[in-house]
């Protein structure tokens, strides 16, 4: 069958788009959306690549959706690793992030929280993990101001936690408010260990970093 030129450019440009959608190019299937909030994840941060998202809930809410960016070489420790050996996976991950430069968390918020309940939270998350209690205290009163600052982590707020060796630096929307000493580990932990927050986040690694 012959088609007239507009028709076959037209057709043409339906098959083009069809295969967009089927099959996205690399750099939009790098990003990752978290499928509870529909909260989307860039590729990376800096040279940072993103290694996986997911949900923190508090029983039906849905509070904020986190994404973990760190050195490609973390990623590459764990990339020889069976999806099926999670336990294996996340347990090379957490101690392949303690000779990482910097790993940085995105914590973006979907469901409004105060400025107290919000750093109370993730102290409580992080004392348990951590030896040092004043410097769970410096991280707490750092969340707590970063917050207040704008009333509330109301939904697209972006509270982001760069953790490296000095310790955990803490920023809001884009506005740097310091860091806590140490707990690089400790607040890796809240994610990481086997009672972290959000399941569905560490699935997500494991998904997207093993083979």
């Amino acid at each position: 069958m012959i088609f007239p030129k507009k028709a076959a450019a037209t057709i043409g440009l339906a098959i083009a788009a069809i295969a967009l959608v089927l099959f996205p190019i690399a750099d939009a299937a790098a990003a990752l959306v978290d499928p509870a909030t529909k909260i989307k994840f860039d590729e990376s941060i800096g040279s940072l690549p993103l290694f996986g998202v997911g949900v923190r809930k508090k029983g039906p809410i849905k509070v904020y959706s986190v994404g973990m960016y760190a050195d490609a070489e973390a990623k590459d420790s764990i990339s020889s690793i069976s999806k099926s050996n999670k336990a294996g996976a996340l347990s090379a991950l957490r101690d392949s992030l303690k000779s990482t430069t910097q790993t940085s968390f995105l914590l973006k918020m979907n469901f409004k929280v105060g400025a107290e309940k919000m750093a109370t939270a993730i102290a409580e998350s992080v004392s348990p993990r951590a030896s040092d209690k004043t410097a769970v205290e410096t991280l707490k009163t750092l969340i707590l101001d970063g917050v207040a600052s704008k009333g509330a982590a109301t939904p697209g707020t972006i509270l982001q936690f760069d953790c490296s060796e000095e310790g955990v630096k803490v920023s809001v929307d884009g506005s740097e408010i310091g860091t806590a000493p140490g707990l690089r580990q400790a607040f890796c932990d809240v994610f990481l260990d086997d009672k972290g927050v959000s399941p569905t986040f560490r699935n997500s690694c494991v998904e997207n970093c093993c083979s």
